[in-house]
């Protein structure tokens, strides 16, 4: 792809978002697109939201179980990027029309207290480099269709790489951890939709450790020419299968001793 083209799909991302109707599969329209190419579309829509105020308050890891790995037919993870608009406060109410097709997953977040970076980053510098941990749920979205209907070709990982790891919004829990004050291969999570439990997990599901996670993402962000910056959240990585959320449901996510998020959908 050309960097028009990478342009060309970060503008109709865009205006999927703003208007809530979806487009059409990238790894469709464009046959030869590789996975560079999609971080380049990402980083275009990065760009486009720099320029209309918004700004980055962190990064999310997705497809870091081996079960949506295997889903996907791949062997990595991938990154997206989150803004300040993405931020909802612990049993906030999502407004009714926010996003398309809203889903969720309990995750462990890391705040960060340094600058994070470098193709060689190591498990001791992102535990040096944290701040605290704390619940949290990250909601998804696409402004992809799920699906081609004429083909049935469903989305792919190119797919959502380029809509931005089909990140949408983050809340965290009210409750805040040193990195080492748990063994986060053992913190999970029960998560609940109205009421009725939809899916456990345990941290040990993100690449056997959520540290480990962080790592990954600092040395592709190096990759890219992209740090961790001091401040900015990090979604480790669900250790749950994707949740719909349609309108009216209530989430709950129990971590236990390590503390619990809630967010609704109106």
């Amino acid at each position: 792809m050309t960097p028009e083209q990478h342009a060309k799909a970060a503008h109709a991302l865009l205006h999927a978002e703003q208007t809530g109707q979806q487009i059409g599969l990238l790894s469709l329209q464009y046959p030869d697109i590789t996975m560079d190419d999609a971080y380049a579309i990402q980083s275009a829509l990065l760009a486009a939201k720099l320029d209309a105020g918004q700004r980055v308050i962190g990064w999310k890891i997705g497809l870091t179980s081996k079960a949506m790995q295997y889903a996907l037919g791949i062997d990595i993870p991938d990154s997206g990027v989150l803004f300040d608009d993405m931020a909802f406060d612990n049993d906030a109410t999502v407004p009714a029309g926010r996003f398309i097709q809203p889903r969720i997953e309990a995750e462990i977040a890391f705040v960060m207290k340094s600058p994070l970076g470098g193709v060689d980053v190591t498990r001791d510098d992102v535990i040096a480099a944290t701040h605290y941990v704390a619940p949290s749920i990250e909601i998804l979205d696409t402004r992809i269709l799920r699906a081609d209907p004429a083909t049935g070709q469903a989305r792919n990982v190119i797919d959502t790489i380029s809509d931005n790891a089909a990140n949408a919004g983050i809340v965290l829990g009210a409750e805040r951890h040193a990195v080492d004050a748990h063994d986060l291969r053992w913190v999970g999570a029960i998560t609940s939709r109205n009421g009725a439990v939809e899916e456990t997990g345990l941290g040990a599901g993100v690449l056997n450790d959520p540290v480990e996670s962080v790592v990954w993402l600092a040395r592709r962000m190096a990759q890219y020419g992209q740090s961790i910056e001091a401040g900015q959240v990090i979604l480790s990585g669900s250790f749950i299968r994707p949740v719909e959320c349609p309108a009216g449901t209530e989430i709950h996510a129990d971590f236990g001793a390590f503390g619990s998020v809630d967010i609704c959908f109106a």
